[in-house]
């Protein structure tokens, strides 16, 4: 039996991001499992939306979701190209709220998600994504530093070497 059936992605299409997809796609294929790649996208505050004219609000709606739609296209895209089943969530809300609701949902066995790994102040104020997913998550959940991607990379290449 495979480890992992079903391996969820989080994306913020952010710099931070590129790791954990690399090591998403490896271990998709690896394993020669379903993956799911999800982006949350926020809705403007109560504020934001009260300052401007409904029409534009949801203009600006619509493109917000159309701009991620395209990026998410894209990472399917690649994980078609190599071979892999996948399926793009792309939700409006929170964005832990919206990856754990997703990984019920599709019964996840994995999520994997990067991080910049702020420490601190930093991630009091900023909070994290990735620690609320990890407190509260159906199944395991792999985080990946941005700083950690030349490290994978090279187990990798020596592994294959």
């Amino acid at each position: 039996m495979k480890p992992y059936q079903r391996i969820l992605i989080a994306t913020n299409f952010s710099e931070a991001s590129v790791p954990a997809w690399k090591r998403a796609l490896s271990m998709a294929k690896e394993n020669q499992t379903a993956l799911f790649v999800i982006h949350a996208y926020e809705r403007p505050n109560v504020v934001q939306a009260a300052a401007v004219a409904p029409f534009v609000y949801e203009e600006w709606k619509q493109k917000v979701r159309a701009s991620a739609s395209r990026k998410l296209d894209l990472l399917i895209g690649e994980a078609q190209t190599a071979g892999l089943h996948a399926t793009g969530i792309l939700e409006a809300g929170n964005a832990d709220e919206v990856i754990l609701k997703a990984a019920e949902n599709i019964q996840a066995d994995l999520i994997i998600m990067g991080t910049h790994g702020r420490q601190g102040v930093s991630r009091i104020l900023s909070g994290s994504v990735a620690s609320k997913v990890i407190a509260a998550a159906p199944c395991g959940v792999l985080t990946i530093r941005l700083a950690e991607e030349s490290t994978f990379e090279k187990s990798l290449a020596t592994a294959s070497a």
